[in-house]
Protein backbone atom coordinates (compact mmCIF):
# COMPACT_ATOMS: atom_id res chain seq x y z
CA UNK A 1 0.00 0.00 0.00
CA UNK A 2 2.69 2.29 0.95
CA UNK A 3 4.43 1.97 -2.64
CA UNK A 4 1.21 2.54 -4.62
CA UNK A 5 1.08 5.80 -2.32
CA UNK A 6 4.19 6.96 -3.57
CA UNK A 7 3.78 5.99 -7.07
CA UNK A 8 0.76 8.03 -6.79
CA UNK A 9 2.15 10.85 -5.43
CA UNK A 10 4.74 11.04 -8.02
CA UNK A 11 2.50 10.74 -10.93
CA UNK A 12 0.65 13.89 -9.37
CA UNK A 13 3.83 15.80 -8.92
CA UNK A 14 4.90 14.52 -12.90
CA UNK A 15 1.46 16.04 -14.24
CA UNK A 16 1.54 18.93 -11.85
CA UNK A 17 5.15 20.06 -13.19
CA UNK A 18 3.74 18.99 -16.99
CA UNK A 19 0.85 21.15 -16.75
CA UNK A 20 3.19 24.12 -14.74
CA UNK A 21 5.44 23.55 -17.98
CA UNK A 22 2.33 23.79 -20.03
CA UNK A 23 1.37 26.73 -18.19
CA UNK A 24 4.40 28.35 -18.64
CA UNK A 25 4.95 27.25 -22.26
CA UNK A 26 1.50 29.48 -22.80
CA UNK A 27 2.46 32.21 -21.30
CA UNK A 28 5.47 32.38 -23.21
CA UNK A 29 3.09 32.28 -26.11
CA UNK A 30 0.84 34.68 -25.35
CA UNK A 31 3.89 36.99 -24.35
CA UNK A 32 5.32 36.48 -28.25
CA UNK A 33 1.87 36.99 -29.50
CA UNK A 34 1.93 40.27 -27.68
CA UNK A 35 5.47 41.05 -28.74
CA UNK A 36 4.49 40.22 -32.45
CA UNK A 37 1.74 42.45 -32.06
CA UNK A 38 3.28 45.12 -30.79
CA UNK A 39 5.96 45.23 -33.46
CA UNK A 40 3.33 45.10 -36.11
CA UNK A 41 1.93 47.89 -35.19
CA UNK A 42 5.13 49.96 -34.61
CA UNK A 43 5.47 48.89 -38.10
CA UNK A 44 2.25 49.79 -39.26
CA UNK A 45 3.12 53.07 -37.83
CA UNK A 46 6.32 53.46 -39.20
CA UNK A 47 4.89 52.73 -42.57
CA UNK A 48 1.46 55.25 -42.38
CA UNK A 49 4.07 57.95 -41.06
CA UNK A 50 6.37 57.64 -43.93
CA UNK A 51 3.53 57.36 -46.74
CA UNK A 52 2.22 60.15 -45.06
CA UNK A 53 5.57 61.97 -44.99
CA UNK A 54 5.63 60.76 -48.90
CA UNK A 55 2.38 62.28 -49.25
CA UNK A 56 3.23 65.75 -47.85
CA UNK A 57 6.72 66.36 -50.16
CA UNK A 58 4.65 65.51 -53.12
CA UNK A 59 2.04 68.31 -52.58
CA UNK A 60 4.85 70.19 -51.81
CA UNK A 61 6.21 69.58 -55.23
CA UNK A 62 3.08 69.60 -56.72
CA UNK A 63 2.75 72.93 -55.25
CA UNK A 64 5.87 74.59 -56.07
CA UNK A 65 5.54 73.22 -59.42
CA UNK A 66 2.42 74.83 -59.81
CA UNK A 67 4.19 77.90 -58.60
CA UNK A 68 6.64 77.60 -61.27
CA UNK A 69 4.20 77.09 -64.11
CA UNK A 70 2.52 80.51 -62.63
CA UNK A 71 5.51 82.45 -62.39
CA UNK A 72 7.10 81.11 -66.00
CA UNK A 73 4.89 82.86 -68.54
CA UNK A 74 4.77 85.77 -66.45
CA UNK A 75 8.55 85.88 -66.17
CA UNK A 76 8.71 85.57 -69.78
CA UNK A 77 6.63 88.05 -70.81
CA UNK A 78 8.59 90.60 -68.87
CA UNK A 79 11.43 89.58 -70.98
CA UNK A 80 9.71 90.52 -74.05
CA UNK A 81 8.21 93.64 -72.62
CA UNK A 82 12.19 94.21 -71.96
CA UNK A 83 13.31 93.03 -75.44
CA UNK A 84 10.59 95.46 -77.23
CA UNK A 85 11.34 98.43 -74.78
CA UNK A 86 15.02 98.32 -75.95
CA UNK A 87 14.01 97.87 -79.33
CA UNK A 88 12.19 100.66 -79.96
CA UNK A 89 15.16 102.99 -77.67
CA UNK A 90 17.48 101.60 -80.76
CA UNK A 91 14.77 102.39 -83.12
CA UNK A 92 14.29 106.31 -81.82
CA UNK A 93 18.33 106.42 -81.38
CA UNK A 94 18.95 105.17 -84.88
CA UNK A 95 16.23 107.84 -86.33
CA UNK A 96 17.28 110.48 -84.62
CA UNK A 97 21.13 109.65 -86.04
CA UNK A 98 19.79 109.57 -89.51
CA UNK A 99 17.65 113.07 -88.96
CA UNK A 100 20.87 114.40 -88.11
CA UNK A 101 23.09 112.73 -90.70
CA UNK A 102 20.38 114.32 -93.36
CA UNK A 103 20.58 117.54 -91.80
CA UNK A 104 24.46 117.82 -91.74
CA UNK A 105 24.19 115.97 -95.68
CA UNK A 106 21.84 118.58 -96.24
CA UNK A 107 23.77 122.02 -95.10
CA UNK A 108 27.32 120.18 -96.38
CA UNK A 109 25.65 119.99 -100.14
CA UNK A 110 24.14 123.58 -99.45
CA UNK A 111 27.87 124.66 -97.93
CA UNK A 112 29.86 123.49 -101.07
CA UNK A 113 27.15 124.66 -103.61
CA UNK A 114 27.87 128.19 -102.36
CA UNK A 115 31.60 127.90 -101.20
CA UNK A 116 32.67 126.20 -104.32
CA UNK A 117 31.66 129.79 -105.61
CA UNK A 118 33.73 131.64 -103.84
CA UNK A 119 36.93 131.91 -105.50
CA UNK A 120 35.45 133.49 -108.48
CA UNK A 121 33.41 135.64 -106.20
CA UNK A 122 36.66 137.21 -104.77
CA UNK A 123 37.94 137.92 -108.22
CA UNK A 124 34.68 139.41 -109.61
CA UNK A 125 34.63 141.54 -106.06
CA UNK A 126 36.93 144.11 -107.41
CA UNK A 127 35.35 144.79 -110.60
CA UNK A 128 32.29 145.55 -108.74
CA UNK A 129 34.12 148.11 -107.30
CA UNK A 130 35.37 149.31 -110.24
CA UNK A 131 32.23 149.31 -111.77
CA UNK A 132 30.84 151.21 -108.89
CA UNK A 133 34.39 153.54 -108.97
CA UNK A 134 33.21 154.23 -113.01
CA UNK A 135 29.56 155.49 -112.85
CA UNK A 136 30.30 157.74 -109.56
CA UNK A 137 32.93 159.01 -111.86
CA UNK A 138 30.83 159.68 -114.95
CA UNK A 139 28.97 163.45 -114.76
CA UNK A 140 26.83 162.76 -117.50
CA UNK A 141 23.88 160.28 -115.75
CA UNK A 142 21.84 160.11 -118.98
CA UNK A 143 24.44 159.47 -121.59
CA UNK A 144 24.75 156.13 -123.37
CA UNK A 145 28.00 155.26 -121.79
CA UNK A 146 26.56 155.77 -118.42
CA UNK A 147 23.60 154.01 -119.20
CA UNK A 148 25.29 150.99 -120.35
CA UNK A 149 27.88 150.19 -117.46
CA UNK A 150 25.03 150.87 -115.29
CA UNK A 151 23.23 147.75 -116.79
CA UNK A 152 26.19 145.57 -116.81
CA UNK A 153 26.77 146.63 -113.21
CA UNK A 154 23.43 145.65 -112.31
CA UNK A 155 23.47 142.25 -114.21
CA UNK A 156 26.60 141.28 -112.31
CA UNK A 157 25.54 142.33 -108.85
CA UNK A 158 22.12 140.87 -109.51
CA UNK A 159 24.04 137.25 -110.92
CA UNK A 160 26.15 136.83 -108.10
CA UNK A 161 23.18 137.67 -105.35
CA UNK A 162 21.40 134.84 -107.19
CA UNK A 163 24.88 132.90 -106.26
CA UNK A 164 25.03 133.47 -102.78
CA UNK A 165 26.75 136.60 -102.75
CA UNK A 166 25.27 139.01 -100.25
CA UNK A 167 26.07 142.56 -99.39
CA UNK A 168 27.18 143.56 -95.81
CA UNK A 169 24.65 146.58 -94.12
CA UNK A 170 26.77 149.39 -93.80
CA UNK A 171 24.15 152.43 -93.28
CA UNK A 172 25.32 155.45 -91.46
CA UNK A 173 24.04 155.30 -88.22
CA UNK A 174 24.04 151.73 -87.60
CA UNK A 175 26.05 149.93 -85.24
CA UNK A 176 29.77 148.42 -85.41
CA UNK A 177 29.57 144.94 -85.89
CA UNK A 178 33.56 143.90 -85.62
CA UNK A 179 32.68 140.59 -87.11
CA UNK A 180 31.62 142.64 -90.35
CA UNK A 181 32.78 145.63 -90.47
CA UNK A 182 36.27 146.76 -90.46
CA UNK A 183 36.95 150.60 -89.01
CA UNK A 184 39.65 152.42 -89.88
CA UNK A 185 38.73 155.91 -88.86
CA UNK A 186 36.96 156.78 -85.57
CA UNK A 187 35.91 160.73 -85.11
CA UNK A 188 33.99 162.09 -82.38
CA UNK A 189 30.26 162.58 -83.59
CA UNK A 190 27.81 165.06 -81.57
CA UNK A 191 24.68 163.29 -83.41
CA UNK A 192 25.87 159.60 -82.58
CA UNK A 193 27.11 157.90 -79.75
CA UNK A 194 29.87 156.05 -79.69
CA UNK A 195 30.50 152.79 -81.45
CA UNK A 196 28.12 154.09 -84.82
CA UNK A 197 29.12 154.00 -88.19
CA UNK A 198 29.65 157.72 -89.61
CA UNK A 199 30.56 156.59 -93.19
CA UNK A 200 31.36 153.36 -95.44
CA UNK A 201 34.72 153.73 -96.59
CA UNK A 202 33.90 150.41 -98.88
CA UNK A 203 31.35 148.01 -99.21
CA UNK A 204 31.70 144.58 -97.58
CA UNK A 205 30.37 141.27 -98.89
CA UNK A 206 29.57 138.03 -97.37
CA UNK A 207 28.72 134.64 -98.84
CA UNK A 208 26.23 132.44 -96.61
CA UNK A 209 27.68 133.51 -93.09
CA UNK A 210 31.49 133.80 -94.18
CA UNK A 211 32.50 137.49 -94.43
CA UNK A 212 34.74 137.60 -98.34
CA UNK A 213 35.70 141.06 -97.45
CA UNK A 214 34.62 143.53 -94.23
CA UNK A 215 32.96 146.78 -95.05
CA UNK A 216 35.63 149.55 -94.10
CA UNK A 217 33.87 152.15 -92.25
CA UNK A 218 34.48 155.12 -89.83
CA UNK A 219 33.12 154.63 -86.60
CA UNK A 220 31.73 157.63 -83.74
CA UNK A 221 33.69 157.37 -80.64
Amino acid sequence: MANEKEELKDKLNEKTGADQSSIIEDEEKVDNVDNYESESKKEIDIDLEAESDKNKEEVQENSTDEEENQSEPAFKIKQLENKIAEQEDSIKRINAEYANYRRRTAEEKSSIGIFANEKIMNELIPVIDNMQRALDACDDKESQLYKGIELVYKQLVDSLKKAGLEEIPSEIGTEFDPNMHMAVMQEASEEFEAGKILLSLQKGYKLGSKVLRASMVKVSC
